[in-house]
């Protein structure tokens, strides 16, 4: 009897594909992937890779064709607000925004009403707009939106940005950012129970790379006489690892800071004495 594997939908080509790979390589997840393949097997853990158009992924979880996906938040709300959104994975950053020719002056909201705007996220900006109060007429394009000011067809577009840089070389400025978004793991209703024991596996395995992901570890030399201002400063895990060092009065500190506070921790560490600062990236971290 062949076991049961759990199938996970990743985009077919591009950054999010290439990202989702390397999440479920340092998950320790190795992926059979050879050229133009639709399909994919792991060797070293139940999971069935398939290769897929993003825009796709939502209507094949809905059918319970796949059992888990990563994809950007950005589709998901547009395409599967019916859909289980698990953790956000921290890649694949953009955001959801409304933008207009450099040209027009813009003071606010209330200019798109009565306007038109060339979106591929219809569901996104109705929304948004219904919100404020504005009616727009939408053109639904897929593919390149930008271009539809400049041929006439759009007053405005709603699109992903990343940069901005796609904006400003079709002489475009943003104006409204309607959503931020980041890929995420996204749950089939259909699910059954025997994979969702695998997903809570694979769940388990992701969260201590985003966790590492997030954090460093840190080694440093610390007077005894400031120990207890430089301890409150690292909380650590639990609570910091202190070892006596041979040199009288001093101790060895090692302990684990999140990487959003680190150069704010470092600076306050250096304050109370600390030296001999090291710092090293974690690799997984399991809790």
């Amino acid at each position: 009897m062949s076991q049961e594997k759990l199938r996970i939908a990743i985009q077919k080509s591009g950054r999010l594909n290439e990202d989702s790979l390397k999440i479920l390589k340092d998950a320790g997840i190795s992926v059979d992937n050879g050229k133009e393949q639709l399909k994919a097997s792991s060797r070293n853990f139940p999971l069935e890779v398939m290769y897929l158009r993003n825009g796709d992924i939502p209507q094949y979880l809905r059918d319970g064709v796949v059992d888990v996906a990563i994809i950007g938040e950005n589709v998901l709300i547009e395409k599967g607000k019916d859909i289980i959104q698990g953790e956000k994975l921290g890649f694949s950053k953009c955001r959801v925004s409304l933008a207009v020719p450099k040209s027009m002056k813009y003071t606010g909201i209330e200019d798109l009403d009565g306007k038109k705007i060339a979106t591929s996220y219809p569901n996104t900006v109705n929304e948004f707009l219904e919100k404020k109060g504005i009616t727009a007429e939408l053109h639904i394009i897929n593919g390149s939106v930008e271009i539809a000011p400049n041929i006439g067809l759009a007053d405005g577009i709603c699109d992903i940005v990343s940069s901005g840089s796609t904006l400003f070389k079709n002489g475009l400025k943003e104006v409204e950012v309607m959503l931020k978004s980041e890929a995420v793991l996204a749950i089939s209703p259909k699910i059954s129970s025997e994979r969702k024991t695998i997903l809570e596996k694979l769940q388990f395995r992701l969260k201590s790379v985003l966790n590492a992901r997030t954090s460093k570890y840190i080694l440093l030399n610390a007077p005894n006489d400031n120990l207890d201002n430089i301890i409150k400063l690292l909380p650590g895990m639990r609570s910091p690892t202190v070892l006596p060092l041979a040199d009288k009065g001093w101790s060895s500190i090692h302990t684990v800071i999140n990487e959003e506070r680190f150069w704010e921790v470092i600076d306050e560490l250096k304050q109370n004495g600390a030296e001999g600062i090291l710092v090293a990236p974690i690799e997984k971290m399991v809790l």
